[in-house]
């Protein structure tokens, strides 16, 4: 398979892409078989609520193994970038500060593959190279003034203040 039809994965992300997989098949769904078998023990199905949640958390459940099933089969590692160097041309895993021009807010995010976003997490929002911003950021070189049009439903420009490779 092509590389530009592949999921970028940084190790870190495929680590917890494994455990969640492995979580899944070996605590989540054993649960789930045990929960419709006690449903079942009670007697009628048609009108029974703990048989009708199990189902549904099954199906829940087997989607995001087929998820992840598909993720295993179609990745590839992106090359972690070396702690404590410098950064000269952005790339996933780095934790980028940039200034949002207009409001003159600054912002730090992490930029990763797809799989791995998590623009709520903390402290560091995480986000995809794929997205407006990430695509944005991605190859660029910090510090030099670029001002950078971020382009989404409402274009913005940014400027990358500077760019490290976290711990």
């Amino acid at each position: 398979m092509p590389i530009e039809n592949k999921i970028a994965l940084t190790e870190e992300g495929l680590k917890k892409t494994k455990e969640e997989y492995r979580h899944l098949i070996d605590v989540v769904q054993p649960e789930i078989v045990e929960q419709l078998a006690a449903a079942r023990a009670q007697g009628d199905l048609s009108e029974n609520a703990d048989y009708d949640a199990a189902r549904n958390r099954q199906a829940e459940v087997n989607a995001k193994v087929a998820e992840l099933e598909h993720i295993l089969n179609n990745y590839y590692i992106v090359e972690s970038p070396v702690p404590g160097t410098e950064v000269r041309r952005i790339m996933l895993g780095n934790v980028v500060t940039y200034q949002e021009l207009r409001t003159g807010d600054l912002m730090t995010v992490k930029l990763v593959g797809s799989v791995e976003a998590n623009p709520l997490a903390e402290p560091i929002p995480s986000i995809s190279n794929e997205c407006a911003l990430g695509r944005a950021l991605m190859d660029r070189e910090p510090g030099n003034g670029e001002r950078i049009t971020v382009e989404s439903d409402e274009p913005y420009e940014i400027m990358i203040v500077k760019a490290e490779n976290p711990a």
